[in-house]
């Protein structure tokens, strides 16, 4: 329990066993890091100035005094590990002296400007989800839904780092070729089939040097924290451009992440095997590993939610239209990494890695709408009788994360949401 009433909440998203990190602004003052709790924000850069968290180091109170993550993150998780422990007893019911001195170091959540958590140098996205993978490879290749490299290679592509918005920033749509007539040339104007994609994302802590690798059993060392990821996706730009070398201007206009980071050291309590590979192959031996079958995998219910224009003027609630499992995905984030890194690619703290859609088998677990309305053919309607096959301007998509457990406290992401625009 916290002397911060709102984080002993059974629905908070960030009671004290969660203390998720972010970058936050009040007023006109520099950028500062600080922590969710309840509906507050600590201000962790003033705790250590004010002298509050006295058992920091000098390198860990300097990484707190900057305006980003990405200092922290590069101590690795050990040093986030002992920060988030001494900001747990600062928190914790029974702290008189840190309770007296609340008005200096909390702020309303409401309040502030929530800011990307950290300067993101690369980012990088996956097709960690099997069933994504064959619902998709099904609408365009009925006779060969997973390619003969799915098994065996966890696939991704580069995307843009300075294309990433934090949540609440308006997504303009994107404009590009396209073509919808085999017969026709292509022609150029605003994408029709705009989508979301409902993913998990990753953040580097401690990165590699150039030309070396990360081992399976050391990867988790290298992984910082999560967040949730909107990749943005044209799908009809994408149709016409994806051939031979795949996602380029129907993917990097836009990807919307969460303000906040949690730990995988708040995540503990909700490790699970990896998922089955039921009639799949064992991956190679530098992808494999006893611990990761037996806990690689993470116990996190997403959710995807719909508000468009008209149901706000008609004072209607968002309509709830997926909600999956991550403990579902054909490849755990510790295989993402180690991957990513087999080959010497240098990782570097802040970099960003995402899941790709996280999909389940079933319908209601679909992650994106070019599954849950199948390709356009089966729209899905929203309370006010709209329908919706791709988003319409006006439209705003919240996506929301969190594990929960009987006897355990809720550990939530938060929200990642963004508006789409004319």
């Amino acid at each position: 329990m916290s002397w911060v009433q709102s984080a002993n909440a059974p629905a908070a998203d960030f009671p004290l066993d969660n203390l998720p990190f972010g970058v936050f602004r009040r007023g006109g003052r520099l950028p500062a890091i600080g922590v969710a709790i309840g509906d507050q924000v600590l201000d962790v850069a003033a705790c250590a100035r004010e002298g509050l968290v006295p058992s920091l180091d000098a390198v860990v109170r300097d990484a707190l005094a900057q305006p980003t993550l990405n200092a922290l993150m590069a101590l690795g998780r050990p040093a986030a590990r002992t920060l988030r422990s001494a900001l747990q007893d600062l928190l914790a019911s029974g702290n008189a002296a840190a309770q007296r001195r609340s008005d200096g170091i909390l702020v309303p959540a409401a309040t502030v400007e929530m800011l990307l958590p950290a300067r993101i140098g690369d980012y990088t996205d996956f097709y960690a989800s099997v069933h994504h993978a064959s619902n998709v490879g099904s609408m365009f290749r009925p006779d060969n839904p997973l390619l003969p490299n799915y098994h065996w290679v966890p696939i991704g592509y580069h995307g843009r780092a300075s294309s990433i918005v934090v949540s609440g920033t308006a997504i303009r749509r994107p404009e590009g070729q396209t073509r919808d007539d085999p017969a026709a040339p292509p022609m150029f104007g605003p994408s029709k089939r705009l989508d979301y994609e409902m993913e998990l994302g990753t953040y580097v802590g401690a990165g590699n040097s150039q030309g070396s690798t990360v081992p399976m059993d050391r990867a988790e060392e290298h992984l910082w924290g999560v967040c949730l990821v909107n990749d943005w996706s044209a799908r009809d730009i994408q149709t016409w451009e994806y051939q031979p070398l795949g996602p380029f201007l129907a993917k990097n206009f836009a990807t919307s992440v969460s303000p906040w980071i949690v730990t995988l050291d708040a995540l503990e309590p909700y490790r699970v095997p990896a998922a089955p590979r039921t009639d799949a192959p064992a991956p190679l031996p530098y992808l494999s590993s006893e611990a990761n079958t037996r806990r690689g995998g993470f116990d996190l219910t997403l959710e995807v939610w719909i508000e468009s224009r008209l149901m706000r003027e008609r004072g209607l609630e968002p309509m709830l239209v997926s909600r999956g499992s991550f403990a579902t995905m054909h490849w755990t984030l510790a295989q993402l990494l180690t991957h990513h890194a087999s080959n010497g690619c240098n990782l570097q703290p802040g970099d960003l890695l995402a899941s790709g859609t996280v999909s389940g088998p079933t319908v209601e677990s679909r992650g994106c709408l070019l599954e849950r309305a199948w390709r356009g053919t089966e729209p899905i309607e929203l309370p006010d009788g709209e329908r919706r096959a791709f988003l319409h301007d006006g439209d705003d998509v919240i996506m929301r994360g969190y594990a929960q457990r009987d006897g355990l406290s809720r550990i939530g992401l938060g929200e990642c949401r963004g508006r789409i625009t004319a």
